[in-house]
């Protein structure tokens, strides 16, 4: 029994090598392009009402000059006429100047406006930088005492069965942790499990996703909900093996969290075509208050099941499920949601010889 097995005990704090000024730079180049988009939307209302007013005064002028006399005129008395063309330029170049104007003060409104956010984005990714590089070496020293179990309990007997389970959990929460980390940082093909270019051995899908299942039959029970699985042959997909169990879990835990006691869950797998789809139904209330297309964004909230205006987060779990399903070159969405339940399907390409 090695420590090498899990892959916990070589990740220490700060073994990442990732930095903080890469997601600083994001994080600015997009508050830059919203400060922009304000300042361009601000800049078209004001050309509208511009085009609006300098067409309505247009329609007047023009009207006026098809009556140089004016009506009642009396004989001696001294009119001014103006040259049409001039005041029409003049109207012109006053409109561009004010749409203009309107701009450079949209823009520097939006980049006031947006700065706070910017500030709470920049808090909020150094918190998740720092609870996970904290959370990575007790993590380790998890893992190193229950391998020291491992070698003083019996091999296959219960204690030892039991061991061996927690440490898959303690590596499955070490993913989810570095790959919280990777996703604050904004490092791109973190959540994939792989690294750089190499291409990952296939996987069996319903072997990954009965592992989860059996992982997570405990925590159910203990809510008084009934959790299934059923999957019919093999799929081999190519992924992470790690990775794809974690985004597995994540859907069945965002399950758990919305089925009420006496509920169930069902995961199941099956070939599609040319692809491997996961699906994680239950028999929860629906997803209400958020539009189920953003619920795989981070940190989107809807509004709590007591009514009472608590929140309850779709959070970023599932954010890490869509990441590492884009990493595998797959999809996750949600294929129905109503009153009588959710279902959730995970699809990732089957593998090729």
């Amino acid at each position: 029994m090695t420590s090498s097995s899990s892959g916990v005990g070589s990740s220490g704090p700060g073994s990442t090598g990732v930095s903080h000024s890469g997601s600083g730079d994001a994080d600015q180049d997009i508050l830059r392009r919203a400060s922009l988009k304000v300042a361009l939307r601000i800049s078209a209302g004001v050309a509208v009402l511009v085009l609006v007013l300098l067409t309505a005064a247009t329609v007047f002028l023009m009207n006026k000059l098809a009556h140089p006399t004016p009506p009642g005129s009396t004989a001696g008395k001294a009119y001014t006429y103006l040259d049409s063309k001039d005041l029409i330029e003049g109207m012109i170049l006053a409109g561009l100047g004010g749409i203009v104007l309107a701009g450079v003060v949209g823009w520097i409104s939006a980049r006031s406006a947006i700065r706070p956010l910017g500030e709470a984005l920049a808090r909020q990714r150094r918190f998740v930088q720092d609870a996970s590089h904290e959370l990575r070496t007790p993590l380790a020293i998890l893992d190193t005492r229950i391998q020291l179990a491992q070698r003083k309990a019996e091999p296959g007997s219960e204690p030892a069965q039991a061991l061996a389970k927690i440490r898959e959990d303690t590596a499955t929460l070490t993913g989810i942790v570095n790959e919280l980390l990777l996703a604050a940082t904004g490092s791109p093909g973190g959540s994939a499990g792989a690294s750089g270019d190499v291409v990952p051995e296939p996987v069996d899908v319903a072997a990954v996703a009965r592992s989860a299942a059996e992982s997570l039959q405990d925590l159910a029970g203990q809510q008084g909900i009934r959790l299934d699985f059923s999957g019919a042959g093999t799929a081999w997909v190519r992924a992470d093996p790690g990775s794809l169990r974690r985004a597995i879990l994540a859907l069945a835990d965002n399950a758990l969290a919305h089925t009420p006691s006496g509920g169930s869950i069902t995961i199941s797998t099956s070939v599609e075509g040319s692809r491997a789809v996961v699906l994680v139904a239950d028999t929860g209330s629906g997803i209400t208050g958020v539009d189920p297309e953003r619920i795989f964004d981070r940190f989107v909230r809807a509004p709590g099941l007591d009514g009472a205006g608590g929140r309850r987060s779709f959070g970023i779990g599932l954010a890490l499920v869509r990441d590492i399903a884009t990493a595998a070159g797959g999809t996750v969405d949600v294929q129905r949601t109503g009153s009588d339940g959710t279902t959730m399907r995970l699809a990732l390409p089957l593998a090729r010889d």
